[in-house]
């Protein structure tokens, strides 16, 4: 067998294979289907710093290779999670990793701030998607400014992994990536969900309560590769691949186009059981080419 672990920053994970927010619940909801400490590790759902409800029904819609959300980031807030939560998490022989979520930068870094306290907990991934209520609802993180605001901001206030999310929906990922660097990040995880929208048109009518959703899935998968890549070759830090991965062989080719981590996320809707099959499918495969660790593989694609 070859050797699987990886580092992300001071993350060490014992393999690359972690799961994607929002599409794992907290973990636990997955002890019965697979062992949580072969990940590398969870991300748990975004993680607010107040209680939220998230969007109203239909918030979800089944499209061709793929699926709509907008679930609205529904949790019960931080202190919650830490009350409520955290106990049945820390004690996993894996990296529990906290999404978090916030609408002003104040919001992600107190939120930060109480992850911070939790010992157990040794990475959050900062979402940047999310709509900056004080500059009229753009997302931070579509413009290299806000992305370096926030960041810089958490950065301050955090000082175990920080691990930021990319928006895909910009022009140009590799330089918000940069400024997100720039700013402190320890990697960067890329792609979140795409914008999309799905209609019935018998009713006439959108099948999401907000029009618009965030697209996830096998169709994603392309968009994913080519933003990873482009990443990759721009900055320094660590990159986390995620888009699309519903199998072994969609993670190689992540890891070949430079992501040392990779997340699956709608692939847990289908298969429960997928990211064990993952990590045993990485391994088969770096022994097929003869490979005995596994970062002989990371951007190691030829062009």
């Amino acid at each position: 067998m070859a050797r699987l672990d990886v580092k992300i920053g001071n993350l060490e994970l014992k393999n690359p294979v972690m799961t994607a927010s929002g599409t794992f619940g907290y973990g636990i909801e997955f002890a019965d289907f697979i062992d949580l400490n072969r990940l590398g590790g969870f991300i748990v759902k975004g993680t607010t710093l107040k209680h939220r409800e998230g969007n109203p029904y239909p918030r979800m819609a089944e499209v061709p290779m793929g699926m709509l959300n907008a679930v609205g980031l529904q949790n019960k807030g931080i202190d919650y999670f830490a009350e409520n939560i955290y106990p049945e998490l820390k004690d996993f022989d894996t990296n529990v990793i906290i999404n978090v979520s916030g609408s002003t930068i104040e919001d992600y870094v107190a939120t930060a701030e109480k992850c911070n306290a939790l010992e157990n907990i040794p990475a959050i991934e900062l979402n940047i998607s999310c709509p900056n209520v004080k500059e009229g609802g753009m997302a931070f993180g579509t413009s290299t400014k806000s992305a370096e605001d926030v960041v810089s901001a958490v950065r301050k206030a955090y000082d175990k992994t920080l691990i930021v999310k990319l928006s895909p929906n910009v022009s140009d990922i590799a330089s918000i990536a940069k400024a997100a660097e720039a700013a402190g990040a320890d990697s960067v995880s890329l792609i979140n969900t795409l914008l999309g929208m799905a209609v019935d048109a018998e009713k006439r009518t959108p099948l999401l309560s907000t029009v618009t959703g965030g697209m996830s899935g096998a169709a994603v998968k392309p968009i994913a590769l080519r933003m990873v890549w482009q990443v990759f070759n721009a900055v320094k830090i660590p990159v986390i691949g995620l888009g699309g991965i519903m199998n072994a062989t969609d993670a190689i080719e992540f890891l070949l186009c430079g992501a040392t981590g990779v997340q699956l996320g709608t692939a847990n809707f289908i298969d429960p059981q997928i990211t064990v099959k993952v990590i045993d499918g990485i391994n088969e495969y770096l022994d097929r080419q003869g490979c005995k660790d596994v970062n002989e593989i990371i951007g190691a694609l030829k062009v």
